[in-house]
């Protein structure tokens, strides 16, 4: 499980928001739910995910979702204790995928490795990117109160138009795969970038395999960190 330091501060971070805002096609792509991107107290934060890095290098936009989102305190520890378990229990529940703890919120990564991935072109959740998903669904039962995003990606293969598309459709088989297990879709907000946030070099096929993904971010919700305000006094 990576550990990452570097935080945005709250003026860079409504910098990037604002030059996002007028310049990033995917905003213009964007349905209401997600320019309006508000989930419990942590809405800023969820925005900042979904505007992601389409301005300057590309790469782990969904970092966005928890950072900047810091509950800090008494609270923010007691959160980061929740998360840390729960992050755990995702690694070894899915051994493939990254798991990252960003300040009190989850950022995980599944691609191919992972055991979620999607054929060439194509959008439906195969078999083993289901028991991947159940595995994960599971998880998700167990602590209830958390937001969900989902943010779909592809390779640079194909027009970047055709690209977005399918990263829509990707993101949203998943989204609409774990409702279907039981969660509820208020929990969720889904996002997509097509091949504009590659992590990888898309001109090689590993490069291209590890930029067809989709990452998932969990954050606290209002109820977790009320309640964790409850406990640590700072209410």
């Amino acid at each position: 499980m990576k550990s990452i330091f570097n935080k945005i501060t709250i003026s860079a971070l409504t910098l990037v928001l604002t030059i996002s805002f007028t310049s990033c096609s995917s905003v213009k792509n964007a349905n209401n739910k997600q320019k309006g991107g508000v989930i419990g107290a942590t809405g800023g934060a969820i925005l900042g995910a979904i505007i992601g890095n389409n301005v300057g290098k590309g790469g782990n936009g969904e970092l966005g979702a928890v950072i900047g989102g810091v509950v800090g305190g008494g609270a923010g520890v007691l959160i980061g204790n929740k998360m840390d378990k729960q992050a755990q229990q995702i690694e070894e529940e899915i051994p493939g995928a990254v798991v990252e703890r960003v300040d009190e919120g989850i950022v995980i990564t599944f691609d191919e490795n992972s055991g979620v991935y999607f054929d060439t072109a194509k959008y439906g959740v195969n078999a083993k990117s289901q028991e991947s998903l159940n595995k994960l669904v599971g998880v998700f039962k167990e602590y209830p109160d958390t937001n969900i995003l989902v943010v779909g990606h592809t390779d640079s293969v194909g027009s970047e138009e055709n690209n977005l598309i399918l990263s829509k459709n990707r993101a949203n088989a998943v989204t609409n795969y774990l409702t279907s297990q039981g969660l509820s879709s208020a929990r969720f907000t889904t996002n997509w970038f097509g091949e504009l946030q590659p992590t990888n070099d898309n001109s090689t096929t590993e490069g291209r395999a590890k930029n067809r993904r989709v990452n998932v971010a969990i954050l606290p919700n209002e109820k977790m960190i009320n309640d964790a305000k409850m406990q640590s006094g700072e209410n």
